[in-house]
């Protein structure tokens, strides 16, 4: 089967370009830089080297593969950061249409099914619908849950503050986790198989704990057991963002994603289609990974 992954070297498109690699598979890699994905072309994929802002080259790289992955690149330099996430899922669309490709695996969240309200998850509702308006083809909607990886940024603020939050959480507050490592295996799993039809979406979970108790396990894991999570307002979550050096507009858009989970309303969908078999990777084992990053920092 020939297969192109978008998102390069990314923590998903890397790993699910590897097990298609290794399950013998024709694979091509999009990146904008060769130098990015050298460990994929030495496994044997093909390079793309190109940007997921231009049509015709998407449509060129997709044309005679069986399936593609998509998957929108963070760009924390865009002045409309929703804009921007749904504009690249009209460019998949379009340069789909004009494609042979008749599967499509994509990368959204959970949160998705919110047009507004969910920071830059309500970009890729956007890009879903963009994408849903391809009759044609049989697309598989990913929703991952929060990121583990997510809680890396939170390194600096454990060290210098002793605690970890955001502008959600609290005592009884239970969070939904995933890794992209789970993540990648489930993109693998639809891929290999293509036995999807129509338009469906598909939740991609890990584990379930409550804020407080992932404080405790990532504070034990790092020899600071009494670690807090501390639940911000909205207003010191925008401006630690901002002071840790994100621009504005990528800061309010996190700070808007945060006030969904909160509220309830981000997981409103999941909690109504809760994937029956959770992923591999629980919090125990994250632990493992956030402690070799801070005492390597």
């Amino acid at each position: 089967m020939k297969y192109v992954i978008t998102g390069a070297a990314g923590n998903i498109s890397k790993p699910l370009a590897e097990k298609l690699l290794k399950a013998g598979h024709e694979v091509t890699v999009i990146s904008r830089h060769e130098k990015n994905i050298q460990s994929l072309i030495s496994l044997g994929a093909h390079a793309a080297i190109g940007s997921v802002e231009d049509t015709d080259f998407l449509t060129k790289t997709f044309t005679g593969a069986d399936a593609v992955y998509t998957m929108v690149p963070p760009h924390f330099g865009a002045t409309d950061w929703k804009g921007y996430i749904g504009q690249i899922g009209k460019n998949f669309a379009a340069a789909l249409k004009n494609s042979t490709v008749k599967y499509v695996v994509n990368l959204s969240s959970v949160g998705a099914h919110l047009p507004e309200g969910a920071g830059p998850v309500s970009g890729l509702y956007r890009a879903e619908q963009a994408l849903n308006e391809l009759t044609n083809l049989s697309i598989k909607h990913l929703r991952p849950v929060y990121f583990y990886t997510n809680l890396l940024a939170s390194i600096p603020m454990v060290k210098h503050m002793k605690i970890i939050g955001s502008n959600f959480g609290g005592p009884e507050f239970t969070m939904v986790l995933t890794h992209p490592d789970d993540i990648a295996e489930v993109a693998f799993e639809e891929l290999s198989r293509l036995d999807f039809t129509g338009h469906s979406y598909r939740y991609i979970a890990s584990d379930e704990r409550p804020t407080s108790e992932i404080a405790s396990v990532l504070g034990n894991a790092i020899g600071q057991p009494e670690l807090p999570w501390i639940t911000f307002t909205e207003e010191d979550s925008l401006n630690g963002m901002m002071q840790a050096g994100l621009p504005e507009e990528i800061a309010r858009n996190y700070t808007e994603m945060g006030h969904s989970i909160q509220s309830g309303l981000f997981m409103e969908d999941y909690l109504k289609n809760r994937p029956a078999q959770f992923g591999k990777t629980k919090l125990d084992n994250f632990a493992l990974q956030f402690a070799a990053v801070y005492q390597a920092g």
